[in-house]
């Protein structure tokens, strides 16, 4: 990603600069990378050429490395948690933002890709790093979903081919018994034979980086640039920057006492004129004064002075002069020490002693003499002497201290310890109140909670309203105060004994139904439902047994001699059978609801003449809320009749399910089942 990760590490301080001319930007790019992975400062690399090209390459390809691993960091924390805060960013605010930016936007294309949306984001204006982090996690997270992609574009060899590649009719390539392959940039189409183009640039393919787009080409592609070259650059026919020469082509603005110099990507000027000695060239061309008693060390003979002049200096023999605590004689020959104390009040309310070429001060309890300011000072107790003279607080004063306590402690006799207020004592809490050293708790009852407000007043808890209130009672839950109670459905439910979930009354089992005796009474969720089947013409009913309790009636073929149509019918069975859901409350994934076991081997490699069985639903709802997939289970094939979108009941709906038994591609028989769904309001 350092395409564009340059452009963000740019912002929090990457330095820009001009040099001569470089080795090549690869070397130089390389050597930026090099040190980015040896932790180096990328605002602070040591230049291996004065090039202004060398230095930008090497200063923004350390850049993008550093880049890269920072938004490489944000995308693992994307798809490992699903979340983005700060704390999973370890370092400084600038590198944070990178990956936390990285982050976002792989989480957006990873809920993009979960939601079967198309990775393009169409409508998001995310900016080119966002996007391209997004898209990228899009399209990672829809492959990882489905059946990885195969390794190569060989197809399976034909149930009738020859297998020998001479008289093979692949389009490209031929690898063996008979198999097809393509060049590379190609991709073997569903028929097995031919190919056609991949286009790297829609599948992200490609290797172009920022700031070049990509051209899908037939087996291959190109990357073209996309942006101009900048300030100082020209475009070529080879799709490369040049540097401008502004000396030779006149577009520079050098006067005419300077001399035009070309650099990488600009030009420098250089004053034609030169400064005698004892001056220097400033960066317009003037000269100026060098000042050489500042510019060398001792450039005069010890007990001589130092004097600048114009284009020079001078040496000046030193005349006699007195230290701080001296002064001179009256003769002016020699120092001698001054009297501090005498000459004013250099110690205030303190004693003061004299000392040769200095004075000192006594000062009074609680403050110390500082011999750099000569002033007493104030001695605070409380930093030099910490935990040792209050138990809690310390606060210095003018000459000693004072002693004080933190809330919920008051000072004790000796003023200094602190000791304990018992604050329950004033029956501050609304229920329940607790001493603790220094402060107090206040406790509710079974089914209040304190307030978040004072800390002191218990309210009731709204069971039925907490997060997990649609998990306290199955159904609806009522409030009252400190405690709570779980209803049902007025009719086909009774609260179960944990007073909580409500449980379905079966009312066939109780005699409470209103069947016929020519029906059949099958529980459902809050209430039955009466079940009458008939075979339809040319079956008869099969002898019900009791392993299957879910199966109401079964029809076998049964066809009258001399019935051709009948006998060419392919469907040799027909069963109904039945199944009560809910009304699910949270439907996230797809729901298995019936199985339907066959007796046919589950083998991994077709063999030939062997029996296969596809499923196929006939009939549903016009929602389309199920579908049937093939499974193998215990070495047999098995369908799987899921439902795959949410179904708001109470509704009754009736699916038809085929069987489909084929024999070396020719169906030799069909089984029907038809199921009966009955979805109850309750929800689950």
């Amino acid at each position: 990603m350092a395409q564009w990760t340059v452009l963000l590490l740019s912002l929090c301080g990457v330095l820009q600069g001009q040099g001569i001319q470089s080795p090549t930007a690869q070397e130089c790019c390389q050597d930026g990378r090099d040190r980015a992975l040896r932790g180096q400062d990328c605002t602070i690399l040591p230049l291996i050429s004065s090039s202004q090209s060398c230095r930008i390459a090497q200063e923004q390809c350390c850049a993008a490395a550093v880049g890269d691993d920072l938004c490489d960091s944000g995308v693992k924390v994307a798809r490992a948690q699903g979340d983005c805060e700060r704390p999973f960013f370890p370092g400084d605010p600038c590198k944070t933002q990178i990956s936390k930016m990285c982050c976002d936007c792989c989480v957006l294309g990873l809920i993009e890709a979960r939601q079967g949306s198309s990775c393009e984001l169409q409508g998001l204006s995310l900016g080119k790093p966002c996007a391209y982090t997004a898209k990228l996690c899009c399209s990672k997270g829809t492959a990882g979903e489905g059946t990885e992609r195969p390794q190569t574009s060989a197809a399976a060899e034909p149930a009738e081919g020859s297998g020998i590649c001479r008289v093979s009719n692949c389009s490209q390539l031929c690898v063996g018994d008979g198999k097809c392959a393509c060049h590379d940039g190609y991709i073997l189409q569903k028929d097995g034979v031919n190919c056609e183009d991949v286009n790297e640039c829609l599948t992200d393919g490609h290797n172009c980086i920022f700031g070049q787009v990509c051209i899908n080409t037939e087996g291959s592609f190109r990357c073209q640039r996309e942006t101009s070259c900048g300030t100082g650059y020209e475009l070529k026919d080879n799709n490369n920057c040049q540097d401008i020469d502004e000396c030779v082509l006149g577009l520079h603005n050098c006067g005419p006492d300077f001399l035009c110099n070309n650099t990488e990507g600009s030009f420098r000027c250089h004053p034609k004129e030169r400064c005698t000695t004892g001056f220097f060239q400033d960066a317009v061309g003037s000269c100026i004064d060098i000042n050489e008693c500042m510019a060398f060390i001792s450039p005069c003979l010890p007990g001589q002075t130092c004097i600048n002049t114009m284009g020079s200096y001078t040496c000046r023999r030193n005349t006699v002069t007195c230290g701080r605590g001296y002064h001179l004689t009256a003769d002016g020959t020699r120092c001698e020490d001054v009297d501090e104390c005498r000459t004013g009040n250099v110690c205030g309310d303190h004693s003061c002693v004299n000392l040769v070429g200095l004075y000192r001060c006594e000062c009074r309890i609680g403050f110390v003499f500082n011999s750099i300011t000569r002033k007493c000072e104030d001695i605070n107790e409380c930093r030099n002497y910490p935990g040792r003279l209050c138990a809690h607080r310390c606060e210095n004063t003018e000459g000693s201290y004072h002693c004080s306590c933190t809330t919920g402690f008051k000072l004790s006799s000796d003023r200094r310890n602190c000791e304990d207020v018992n604050e329950c004592d004033d029956h501050p809490c609304s229920q329940e109140c607790a001493n603790i050293y220094g402060s107090y708790q206040c406790y509710c009852r079974r089914g209040y909670q304190l307030s978040d407000i004072d800390g002191r007043t218990c309210e009731d808890i709204d069971e039925c309203a907490l997060p997990t209130g649609g998990q306290v009672c199955s159904y609806r839950c009522s409030n009252t105060p400190g405690s709570f109670y779980c209803t049902c459905p007025s009719t086909g439910y009774t609260v179960a004994p944990n007073g909580r979930t409500c449980q379905d009354v079966d009312e066939c089992v109780a005699g409470s139904h209103t069947c016929s005796s020519s029906q059949t009474c099958f529980n459902v969720q809050g209430g039955f439902r009466c079940l009458s089947f008939q075979c339809p013409p040319n079956f008869q009913q099969t002898t019900q047994g009791t392993q299957d309790t879910s199966v109401s009636l079964r029809c076998i073929k049964a066809c009258k001699p001399n019935d051709v149509s009948c006998a060419l019918d392919p469907v040799h069975l027909i069963t109904h059978t039945f199944i009560s859901l809910p009304t699910l409350r949270d439907f996230s994934e797809p729901e298995e609801i019936v199985f339907l076991r066959t007796v046919v081997a589950a083998n991994p490699t077709p063999l030939p003449g062997a029996t296969d069985v596809f499923f196929d639903i006939l009939a549903t709802d016009d929602q389309f809320s199920f579908d049937v997939v093939k499974r193998s289970h215990q070495g047999t094939i098995m369908g799987v009749v899921r439902q795959v979108k949410p179904v708001i009941g109470p509704k009754d709906l009736v699916l038809e399910v085929a069987l489909n038994y084929v024999t070396t591609g020719v169906i030799s028989h069909r089984n029907v089942v038809i199921i009966h769904i009955f979805i109850s309001e309750f929800l689950w």
